[in-house]
């Protein structure tokens, strides 16, 4: 199941999860831009700990497949990343624009679908219910 927060990828006309294992990890272009323009900076604050990192300093866990993590505490800090990278003035404000126009656009997506999918649902019932009662409105008319 799909969240607005998710990270989401294309499969043909499917949208799918990136990494069902890591649902809200980065994508592909969230690593690719903190790579090129957040490298040689500070990225991430672990409130726990009250340290600042660098993308580079964090930690991951290979066997549980999180990654982003505090080397410290071991707090996931992924949504943090993230916030960095969409506020982060050493973005070129277009690139900046354009990730932020991407992420909406996916959350729209999965919203819109969730809400195509209820009004679906609830259609679907009506129809049972309507089909039910032709059935027992045909049995009382026969007789039986």
């Amino acid at each position: 199941m799909l969240s607005p927060d998710d990270t989401l990828a294309f499969d043909g006309n499917r949208v799918v999860h990136l990494d069902c294992g890591r649902p809200r990890g980065l994508s592909r272009e969230e690593r690719a831009l903190l790579f090129r323009y957040c490298f040689a900076h500070e990225v991430v604050s672990c409130p726990r700990c009250a340290q600042d990192f660098r993308q580079s300093e964090l930690a991951a866990d290979l066997v549980g497949t999180r990654t982003h993590l505090c080397p410290r505490c071991r707090m996931d800090l992924t949504e943090r990343l993230r916030e960095h990278l969409y506020g982060c003035a050493l973005l070129p404000g277009e690139v900046r624009r354009s990730a932020r126009v991407a992420r909406a656009a996916a959350r729209r997506l999965v919203k819109q679908s969730h809400e195509l999918s209820d009004r679906a649902d609830v259609l679907m019932r009506e129809a049972e219910a309507a089909i039910a009662a032709l059935r027992e409105t045909m049995k009382r008319a026969s007789g039986g």
